[in-house]
């Protein structure tokens, strides 16, 4: 990594986030880098005319990224994005506390990015400009220029600046095509998070939905058969009370026994109405448990529904997943092509950097 020289940089953009690393073992899992929100900043480096991203926490640099044309933001959610630097071999992600925050960085990552390309291109005019000998189009015209003769003594500058310039090259150039090896191993990692992330959250809300229903429908059966239960003595105790006043009439009042009893079942049957009133008003509350469990229900058909559209977003996933895994295979073969022009070019500027040692010896 760079040291942060940060004094002779220019702050650009700075926002607040949480900073997280993808788990290098998984390559699915993230790790939290920040124990709360830090600054993440845009810097230009003046001297190596490069853009960096630089978050630091405490005294320790929690990121240190130089931002590359082929570098891409994505926003995965709609407060989290990340991105992928495969100089550092590793996958950034912030989470921002607002949606307007994560808009506000992809659109300065997308800026920066371009002026980084800009910069490139413009570094690579001068160069070409200054050094029109090491011009190098296709691996046709480097092998006639290899067995040309000697009008590469006519480069401008000396031969030693020459040399370094074509080592530097074809370092790049091998850095580039191990940068797309590690582009294609990071393209599902955050679709399939973010999937599963959605799946767990909705079976935990069914399954809170469901228990709850079950204790509503549990407490409604008992309240109704405590009610029937009363109801059902309240009844017979005023048979027995009609029964007693049909006896006491007959007998006209010739025994004291029988009018005490028809008291106590009297005063028994007036405390039995006041537990059916009671009950009865506990059965309103009955019916607002039963209009909560309607409710209930429908909540809980709507999240049926809406998991059996994320099964079928799922199995669309798995599909796109492997259409993009055989998309990535046919990619791999372009690349592989790609790679084995690479070597042409790196072969043929070992030779070319061979024959410019020759030079430099003679």
């Amino acid at each position: 990594m760079y040291p942060l020289q940060r004094d002779r940089e220019q702050p650009l953009f700075s926002a607040k986030a949480h900073v997280f690393q993808i788990d290098p073992a998984t390559k699915r899992n993230w790790l939290p880098a920040s124990k709360h929100a830090v600054s993440v900043s845009f810097f230009y480096d003046a001297n190596r005319n490069a853009y960096r991203i630089i978050s630091v926490g405490g005294t320790k640099a929690i990121i240190n990224s130089t931002i590359t044309p082929n570098m891409t933001f994505t926003k995965t959610s709609h407060k989290f994005g990340q991105w992928a630097d495969s100089r550092a071999n590793t996958v950034y992600g912030l989470g921002f506390s607002t949606e307007q925050q994560l808009q506000q960085f992809s659109d300065q990552f997308k800026e920066v990015r371009e002026a980084a390309r800009l910069a490139r291109e413009k570094s690579q005019e001068r160069f070409e400009l200054t050094n029109p000998a090491l011009n190098i189009a296709a691996p046709q015209e480097l092998s006639e220029e290899r067995h040309s003769p000697p009008p590469l003594l006519t480069v401008n500058g000396p031969c030693e600046d020459k040399l370094i310039r074509s080592r530097s090259t074809e370092v790049e150039l091998t850095t580039e095509k191990e940068s797309i090896k590690k582009m294609l191993s990071e393209g599902s990692v955050s679709c399939e998070l973010h999937m599963e992330a959605e799946l767990f959250t909705l079976q935990d809300s069914n399954a809170k939905l469901v228990s709850a229903l079950q204790e509503a429908e549990s407490s409604g059966q008992m309240w109704k058969k405590q009610l029937a239960e009363y109801q059902e003595e309240t009844d017979r105790l005023r048979e027995q009370v009609a029964e007693l006043e049909a006896q006491s009439v007959a007998s006209a009042g010739s025994d004291p026994d029988l009018s005490q009893s028809v008291e106590t079942l009297e005063a028994l049957l007036r405390t039995k109405e006041q537990e059916i009133q009671s009950l009865q008003s506990k059965k309103t509350d009955a019916s607002d448990l039963e209009q909560e469990k309607e409710e209930a229900c429908k909540r809980l058909q709507e999240l049926e529904r809406q998991n059996a559209v994320l099964e079928e977003r799922v199995q669309s996933a798995e599909t796109d997943l492997a259409a993009s895994q055989e998309e990535r295979q046919q990619t791999e073969g372009e690349v592989q092509q790609a790679i084995q022009v690479l070597d042409l070019k790196i072969l043929d500027l070992n030779s070319l950097r061979q024959s410019l040692a020759k030079l430099i010896d003679k």
